[in-house]
């Protein structure tokens, strides 16, 4: 036991730079948890897994520019009238996603409120979503 700390306070440096290493690996990763955003290719494994509903939530006209392929539009203003009548299986995940990401974290308070326990924000939004090349349509 005597060895190990010796080792330690010997390379004091390199145990450090480890774990500072290891926190900057990790803080992204749990910065998405404690907002209940999940990345673009996140959102497509369970789009393909567990068949989660994406809605966006910006204007109709923003919508209209392009959104991400099968997508429904609910404008976060109209959200707690519209969303039930939009996805009525509350136990499939939802993916709220606006231009950037702001509407969309604002739209999981909304959802979760609602009933639906699995409402996650994409992570940078629509702006992610076209950078990570993942497919678009325009109404």
């Amino acid at each position: 036991m005597k060895f190990v700390f010796d080792f330690v306070i010997a390379n004091w440096m390199l145990f450090l730079i480890a774990i500072g290493s290891g926190a900057m690996l990790l803080w992204p990763m749990l910065q998405g948890a404690g907002k209940g955003a999940l990345s673009a290719q996140g959102a497509v494994q369970m789009i393909n897994r567990e068949r989660a509903v994406v809605v966006d939530v910006r204007e109709p006209d923003e919508f209209a520019t392009g959104h991400a392929a099968g997508s429904r539009n609910v404008p976060l203003n109209q959200l707690e009238e519209k969303l039930a009548s939009t996805v009525k299986n509350k136990s499939l995940p939802l993916l709220l996603m606006c231009a950037t990401g702001a509407r969309a974290q604002r739209a999981v308070a909304i959802a979760r409120k609602l009933g639906y326990e699995q409402a996650q924000a994409v992570a940078g939004g629509l702006k992610s979503w076209k950078e990570a090349n993942l497919p678009v349509e325009k109404a």
